[in-house]
């Protein structure tokens, strides 16, 4: 299969073809061109920074340089060197299938001040031996209380939970209650398979009303009991929770653990709501049955776990909005469960980020710190 030719290889081609007047014409309509987007990627506050096949730093705007302190020469810069303490081989791999992948992940920055910088990392469509990382400061959005961040779009989502709660929660009290009485009125008829089938769908009920208590817990989580927790339990609970959905989709799940792996400190009730949308929107994602591998292992100074599914992946287009409040990508969905997802590993001080190759699947992953330390909050700056 021939390669696909990149920017360069088109501009050679037809550059020969030009006589020498209409060369240095294209040469300087170049340089006007190159100008142009130079002063639009140097008025944007988002970094942006360009790398080859090879991890090396290829261009750089305004925003990155600052954020990341890039010096006068950075001729032999990496991307590792830039922004250490990402696997970038993992990301990044040689082969042409795995560098058309897209990958999102936050990080924290000691240099040249204290802050948190979240990433985008996309492959670009017209040159396959180049890929841009986009730069997100979010040390404010970071630094602020939980109060402070019931913005328009959290208040919005606080009144929609509370009317979803309560249209469901009604019905779902009238239902149990008629169940209870019609049990009740069976308890010694000879219809004991009527009997039966009335306790299923009590836990049923018991189930969905659950289901809602977690969401509005989650949605509007108040200030969260951490204790010591073992996560591989809760990931346990959670898959016994949402065994009927994933028999249902022919999902197989399959979970490997390292051995002697620590408790975190942690609100099991908020991190098993965190984990029913990381496993849901894995087993959503593949249509057609697959695997959802989760693994949890100990690197440096975090308690890893990743969720791996065989689903359809994310597309580079998808991956800046899919965790917006009311922003989704898939049919039926709402886009919250992103949205709580990234919530609870904030409260928790946890990493959160995936990595996606398109038509291939998506590992989601969540790096708590050990040792009971979350990550402390920059304070404001107090002026005067």
């Amino acid at each position: 299969m021939t390669a696909r030719k990149n920017f360069l290889d088109r501009y050679l081609e037809r550059f020969d073809s030009l006589d020498s007047n209409s060369r240095q014409s294209y040469i300087l309509r170049l340089a006007r061109e190159r100008g142009f987007f130079e002063t639009v990627f140097n008025a944007v506050d988002e970094g942006i920074l360009v790398i080859d096949r090879n991890f090396k730093l290829r261009y750089f705007n305004r925003a990155a340089r600052d954020l990341l302190a890039l010096p006068e020469d950075w001729s032999e810069l990496t991307i590792s060197k830039i922004m250490p303490g990402i696997d970038w081989r993992r990301i990044l791999q040689a082969d042409e299938e795995a560098w058309s992948r897209v990958a999102r992940q936050e990080m924290e920055l000691l240099y040249p001040e204290h802050r948190f910088v979240q990433f985008y990392l996309v492959p670009l469509p017209e040159d396959t031996d180049l890929a841009a990382i986009m730069l997100r400061d979010v040390t404010e959005t970071r630094s602020r209380t939980m109060d402070e961040m019931e913005s328009q779009t959290g208040k919005a989502v606080s009144l929609l939970a509370a009317g979803v709660a309560h249209e469901i929660g009604n019905p779902l009290n009238s239902l149990y209650l008629n169940l209870q009485i019609l049990e009740q009125d069976l308890k010694d008829s000879p219809f004991s398979d009527a009997a039966e089938m009335i306790g299923v769908c009590k836990s049923e009920v018991e189930r969905l009303d659950s289901i809602i208590h977690g969401f509005l817990t989650a949605v509007r989580p108040g200030k969260g009991a951490f204790l010591p927790v073992d996560p591989r339990q809760l990931i346990v609970e959670t898959l016994n929770f949402m065994r009927p959905e994933i028999e249902a989709r022919h999902v197989d799940v399959k979970c490997s653990w390292a051995e002697h792996l620590p408790q975190i400190s942690g609100d099991a009730s908020q991190l098993k709501q965190a984990f029913y949308n990381l496993i849901r929107n894995a087993v959503q994602a593949m249509t057609n049955g697959g695997t959802l591998n989760i693994y949890g292992y100990l690197q440096d100074d975090f308690w890893i776990m990743e969720f791996a599914d065989s689903g359809h992946g994310v597309k580079p287009e998808e991956i800046s909005v899919m965790f917006n409040a009311f922003k989704t990508t898939r049919s039926g969905g709402n886009g919250i469960g992103t949205m709580i997802i990234e919530r609870v590993c904030r409260e928790h001080g946890a990493q959160f980020g995936l990595v996606s190759s398109p038509g291939r699947g998506t590992v989601f992953q969540v790096k708590f710190p050990l040792g009971g330390n979350r990550v402390r909050l920059i304070p404001e700056k107090i002026n005067g």
